[in-house]
């Protein structure tokens, strides 16, 4: 009778070790393709220059101030919650910008729109020769976006990770039609 037992016992061990390693197998399928993480899609809405004033008499004078709007396509079946963070514009190297950006929820496999406004540090520009160069022929004046957004991905309700995106965009202001375009590139590190 212990013979039994312990003949029973070892197929229940077995068969239990074999389904462990089914769904080990098929977590692991599944992650690598119906979970596997995605880049979101980024695609900036219109630039719009709020303000732009520049006087140079009898004090020079530069206010520039965008509204930023984004939308985000999350293809994850997991959804980003951030905290709150800045995005910062530089020229030429240096920072001369800075956007707050409010803590959110980006919906797993959905749509969601950040903006922000943007104000530009005119006295730093004015400071720089070759922007103050671009402004008078009236030409492009480039610029660069960065922000990294730190937080947490959470996949059907139930596993949770730390993740952080990193977003740059090109924005380029066009002086003489008062214009504004940019392109964005993101990248989610978990």
């Amino acid at each position: 009778m212990g013979i039994r037992v312990s003949r029973g016992l070892k197929i229940c061990a077995l068969v239990t070790a074999l389904f462990v390693v089914i769904i080990a197998v098929v977590l692991i399928i599944l992650y690598f393709t119906v979970f596997k993480p995605r880049q979101p899609t980024i695609t900036p809405q219109p630039v719009i220059l709020e303000n732009f004033r520049w006087s140079f008499f009898p004090i020079e004078v530069l206010n520039i101030t965008l509204g930023i709007a984004v939308t985000i396509d999350n293809h994850n079946y997991g959804s980003f919650k951030y905290d709150n963070s800045t995005a910062y514009l530089s020229y030429d190297g240096n920072v001369i910008g800075e956007a707050p950006v409010a803590a959110d929820k980006i919906p797993a496999r959905g749509k969601h729109n950040v903006s922000t406004t943007l104000t530009i540090y005119g006295d730093k520009l004015l400071k720089d020769d070759k922007f103050k160069r671009e402004l008078f022929l009236g030409s492009i004046l480039n610029f660069t976006s960065a922000s990294t957004l730190h937080g947490k991905v959470t996949v059907l309700k139930l596993f949770k990770a730390k993740a952080t995106s990193f977003t740059t965009c090109n924005v380029s202001i066009f002086v003489q039609d008062l214009g504004a375009e940019s392109v964005c590139k993101s990248k989610v590190r978990l």
